[in-house]
């Protein structure tokens, strides 16, 4: 089985990730993004820390719209080689593991991760980690794969869209092998109240919780649309530091 930053440099899956990315209808964008948005709120000013944050793009855009300075970890060779504009655009990139980082304390003033925790085996250790690294009344933002979606992979299909969605196995946690972009990657589920809860433990006050509701401006296709109202696709939350 192969863990994300490994499934992601294999070529094949890079360029189909790179070409999904592109489309106008990606569900990052037309679901994921707004939202996230939302909940970030106003960054101006703000150091900002990105648990694997990809190529950059996120970075670059935080950047440009008033962050004081942006780092992000990420543990894809390729990503990370890709990420030539983030440079350029005044960020900081870092190839490690965000599991096996050094997280220095008191320095930021918020921590996002988009897409990248249901990667990682042991979200305690990260919720613990990233309390240390926020600053006094500091913010964590971040989205997952619903837990309905991780749950179970039995209704994938190996080529084409679902048709339906199959909850299964829902209260049992851990690491599912799935099928996905050509290739295998192991995701970890866990429950809503597992994120929930992790982030109360790990001292953080739970400010939102919310999932990727579809909104009508954002589809041309309206087929599209009524598909997207179905099932959650993502799970947001975010918390500040007590």
């Amino acid at each position: 089985m192969t863990n994300g930053p490994d499934f992601y440099d294999q070529e094949n899956v890079f360029d189909y990730y790179t070409k999904r990315r592109q489309r106008d209808d990606n569900p990052n964008d037309t679901l994921e993004a707004p939202i996230f948005m939302e909940m970030l709120g106003d960054f101006h000013g703000a150091d900002i820390l990105d648990l694997g944050c990809g190529q950059g793009g996120f970075g670059i855009k935080l950047l440009a719209d008033g962050c004081r300075s942006y780092t992000g970890l990420e543990a894809s060779t390729r990503m990370f080689a890709a990420a030539d504009a983030l440079k350029s655009a005044g960020g900081q990139i870092i190839l490690t593991p965000m599991e096996s980082w050094t997280y220095p304390e008191a320095a930021f003033d918020v921590v996002v991760s988009r897409l990248a925790l249901h990667y990682i085996s042991d979200i305690a250790q990260i919720f613990n980690r990233v309390h240390h690294t926020l600053k006094p009344g500091g913010r964590l933002i971040f989205s997952v794969e619903h837990p309905v979606i991780t749950s179970s992979n039995h209704s994938a299909t190996a080529t084409g869209k679902r048709h339906d969605w199959i909850v299964d196995d829902y209260f049992v946690t851990g690491p599912r092998n799935v099928s996905w972009m050509g290739s295998e990657v192991i995701k970890y589920h866990r429950t809503v109240e597992d994120y929930f809860s992790g982030l109360q433990q790990a001292h953080f006050a739970v400010e939102q919780l919310r999932e990727s509701r579809p909104r009508p401006e954002m589809f041309a296709d309206e087929a599209l649309y009524a598909r997207r109202q179905r099932i959650p696709l993502f799970l947001m939350l975010a918390a500040r530091r007590i």
